[in-house]
């Protein structure tokens, strides 16, 4: 017989050493029962759509191997729907999943001593999804961490509550003092960095985690974890007030940048094509080696499939040109004349 061993871990708690014993068992399985391996397939992933595994069920449509080999049925796959639904399709195959470990027989005392053991495993990974859902809910209720990256300021203690950093606090108070004194997020980044913060992880402060962390409230004192918000839950970093005033500030700032976007917008959108290939033109910019920023169009067959040669055109340019053009056909006489008839006529059906 010719079979592939499969071996697996789902679980966050378990370690490279469980695929390690897997394979050991499944190796010894297979010289006991004078079994050639074709392949191993050894996998940490927590879905089927994982490719290696997929592999393997296709790979057995063209009869390369007899028998899939596990250390245990409820390695095979995450829940009984999807062990029976791929276990149906290599039965088709003609290809058999066996236990190492479990002594299991072929006929209908096999089929439903197969059936109970999977039903107990998954009966204890959704208890155990339960027990550790109740647990988190009992930290939270206590305003206790529950897991993730600390916040900067923070530090956890023993009974896993969360308290001032005495060291790194300061620093984000500074930090939102800078943003309500007009300071911009990129300037405080580099401040931060200029002082040598990081984040608990000892990673470098960056655009993102400056944004994020002038919005946590977390920073006002709230702790929050799913539904359940207890202000007050955890010490306080920055003064309410200036909290509040930070976020009116980067209410204005939203406010401001989408007038500037206002500005910039380009009127041809989805009405301005290209004259060689008759695809759309869309608005792009750029900005110089001297800062100036240069608006332009330029043909979708250029940018994204490389099928057009038509060179960009200038946005105040081509939108000028448009709009005298626009305006010249309206103001004509013969434009009026169509107009007054319009007019006439509406009058007259009144």
């Amino acid at each position: 017989m010719i079979g592939v061993i499969y071996a697996r871990y789902s679980s966050d708690n378990q370690r490279e050493e469980s695929i390690e014993g897997q394979l050991r068992e499944c190796y010894a399985f297979a010289e006991r029962e004078e079994i050639s391996i074709f392949d191993t397939c050894a996998l940490s992933a927590k879905t089927d759509n994982r490719p290696q595994f997929q592999k393997m069920i296709k790979d057995s449509a063209k009869q390369k191997f007899d028998v899939v080999i596990v250390s245990k049925l409820d390695r095979f796959a995450r829940n009984r729907f999807d062990s029976a639904h791929y276990k149906n399709v290599l039965k088709k195959n003609n290809v058999r999943v066996i236990s190492a470990t479990e002594n299991i027989s072929e006929g209908s005392e096999g089929i439903l001593l197969e059936s109970v053991l999977e039903g107990m495993a998954e009966y204890y990974s959704a208890e155990l999804a339960e027990k550790v859902g109740r647990g988190m809910t009992e930290n939270a209720l206590k305003c206790k961490f529950n897991g993730g990256a600390v916040p900067i300021g923070y530090v956890i203690n023993d009974q896993q509550f969360f308290e001032v950093d005495a060291v790194k606090a300061p620093y984000v108070v500074q930090a939102f003092e800078a943003y309500a004194n007009g300071k911009t997020i990129k300037e405080i980044v580099e401040m931060l960095n200029a002082k040598g913060l990081t984040t608990s992880r000892g990673a470098k402060i960056t655009i993102n985690i400056v944004t994020d962390m002038l919005k946590n409230r977390r920073y006002i004192g709230e702790y929050k974890f799913r539904d359940i918000v207890r202000k007050d839950g955890i010490p306080r970093i920055v003064p309410q007030a200036l909290f509040d005033k930070v976020q009116t500030e980067r209410e204005k700032n939203k406010r401001a940048t989408a007038r500037h976007k206002a500005e910039n917008d380009y009127l041809l959108t989805t009405k301005l094509l290209c004259g060689k290939c008759g695809r759309y033109m869309t608005g792009e910019s750029g900005t110089g080696r001297s800062g100036a920023v240069h608006r332009y169009y330029k043909c979708n067959g250029a940018k994204y499939r490389h099928a057009c040669d038509k060179k960009t055109v200038k946005k105040e340019w081509i939108e000028d040109l448009v709009v005298r053009h626009t305006r010249e056909m309206m103001m004509s006489d013969i434009s009026l004349r169509r107009q007054a008839g319009h007019h006439i006529q509406l009058r007259g059906s009144k």
